[in-house]
């Protein structure tokens, strides 16, 4: 059994099948599989994704899949209406446009609010000391670090002042996904809280 991941760039493809396994495996009976789709950014995947989704559900391709899984930036692509413009605002209506735009019982559309980084910044420990330390507040809850100052912006930021070097997604970003643990991540950041619970519904239901 596994789950297809839908995802934008090399970040994502890098780090999110090996973290998200990190929760999923030890609550169900035998680990499940997850492998990746990766478009060239999120104008990419709004072209692309439909056919995408039901090419890896159908046919053999889709023998033994529990569900095709679609993560998004909220903060980068530019495809919100113009009034939409709050973060609750974009995500309800992205949800919507891409699970009605797939039309697939087995297909799910979530965000990284308002990027993977939010994640990061969800535990100060596993970053340097020096850019730990010099997070602001606001980080204590990661998801409201916004479009204003987006998380890879802030690290990126903090990277530069404090060590004197740019934060390198690809690279810090892998590295990082390493040591989080997602349980931490999870307690800080609802929206991947959810998205969390639902693969694990998902699979629970299709043993």
């Amino acid at each position: 059994m596994k789950f297809v991941l839908f995802v934008e760039g090399d970040t994502e493809e890098r780090v999110l099948p090996a973290f998200l396994k990190r929760w999923l495996d030890p609550r169900l009976p035998k680990p499940i599989g997850i492998r990746t789709v990766k478009f060239r950014g999120s104008g990419h995947y709004a072209q692309e994704i439909r056919k995408k989704v039901h090419l890896s559900l159908s046919g053999s391709a889709g023998e033994g899949v529990v569900a095709a899984i679609g993560i998004l930036d909220l903060y980068g692509p530019t495809f919100y209406p113009s009034d939409r413009g709050s973060a609750e605002a974009r995500m309800e209506w992205a949800k919507r446009h891409f699970e009605e735009r797939v039309g697939h019982p087995r297909f799910s559309q979530h965000f990284a609010v308002h990027e993977l980084e939010a994640w990061l910044l969800a535990d100060r420990s596993i970053l340097p000391e020096k850019v730990g330390k010099a997070l602001p507040g606001r980080c204590s809850e990661p998801e409201r670090v916004n479009f204003d100052e987006p998380p890879a912006t802030l690290l990126d930021k903090v990277y530069r002042t404090q060590l004197g070097k740019p934060y390198k997604k690809v690279v810090d970003g892998a590295n990082l996904f390493k040591a989080l643990r997602p349980e931490t991540a999870a307690e800080k950041c609802p929206r991947l809280h959810g998205l969390l619970q639902e693969m694990l519904v998902r699979a629970t239901q299709n043993p």
